[in-house]
């Protein structure tokens, strides 16, 4: 019989799997934003369709990268909703926490790193460029609004993750789970992310926003400007618990009643 993992192998793979997660996202808007096209309004990177695919096959490699050793939550919510609906250890939420802040945190580093010379060329004074790393309000006098589109995006995202891997359902085969899941980030990007940026995971915006706050960012939403850190904090964890009770107490419940297993169960 195989050993379980340690906590500690857990906390890793939650770290390495955010940092490639974060890594390629935010490189992504990085390739969008800090690379215009000499003729006004072009973006010889892409624009939003880049970005959504970027993320969606971000979330995928993540998921690759910790999925046998820690679940790959990557996401603050997912954990949470795990705890609450799943019997996920209570004692781990707060570690996975923060090993998943940490690696976002670091990834945006590297990501900061590698543009430097960009950074420099297109907003030598850190003015501007913040929403490379993090996000913000499409309507910054409604913030009220971008905190029920992070509310329904991160919803979608926990209950479509939940069917998608609830063995009562019909689980993806040959491994494709992880695809499976990066296909509903792009979904949710295409659909929900304007008003906000499509956070649907505290890690991946509060990790990157700390880091541009140390770095001297202004504009950063946590220390400079529109303070509007704590939306895609709060939002995503009330989202992600309204998400798993929907399917849950749906789909779920009526899956068990068909195979006739018991709610304890």
């Amino acid at each position: 019989m195989k050993d379980k993992p340690t906590l500690l192998a857990e906390l890793l793979a939650e770290f390495l799997g955010t940092l490639v997660l974060i890594l390629l996202g935010i490189g992504v808007v990085a390739m969008v934003v800090l690379f215009p096209s000499k003729n006004p309004g072009e973006l010889i990177h892409g624009g939003y369709t880049n970005i959504t695919l970027g993320w969606g096959l971000a979330v995928t490699m993540g998921i690759y990268v910790a999925g046998k050793i820690s679940g790959a939550h990557l996401n603050p919510a997912v954990t949470l909703s795990l705890a609450v609906f799943r019997r996920f250890p209570w004692g781990k939420v707060v570690p996975y926490w923060i090993a998943q802040t940490a690696g976002a945190f670091v990834a945006a580093a590297l990501v900061y790193w590698n543009y430097l010379p960009a950074f420099r060329q297109v907003d030598p004074l850190l003015e501007r460029t913040a929403g490379v790393f993090t996000t913000f309000p499409a309507f910054p006098a409604f913030p009220q609004a971008g905190f029920l589109d992070q509310v329904i995006g991160t919803g979608l995202l926990v209950l479509l993750v939940l069917a998608i891997t609830d063995e009562f359902n019909t689980p993806p085969g040959a491994n494709l789970t992880p695809l499976m899941i990066g296909l509903v980030v792009v979904a949710i990007g295409i659909s929900f992310g304007g008003m906000h940026g499509y956070a649907i995971n505290p890690a991946r915006d509060f990790g990157p926003r700390l880091f541009t706050a140390v770095a001297g960012f202004r504009n950063n939403g946590l220390t400079d400007g529109n303070h509007v850190w704590w939306v895609p904090v709060v939002a995503p964890l009330l989202g992600g618990l309204v998400g798993a009770a929907i399917y849950d107490f749906g789909i779920r419940r009526l899956l068990r009643a068909s195979a006739n297993v018991s709610p304890d169960n």
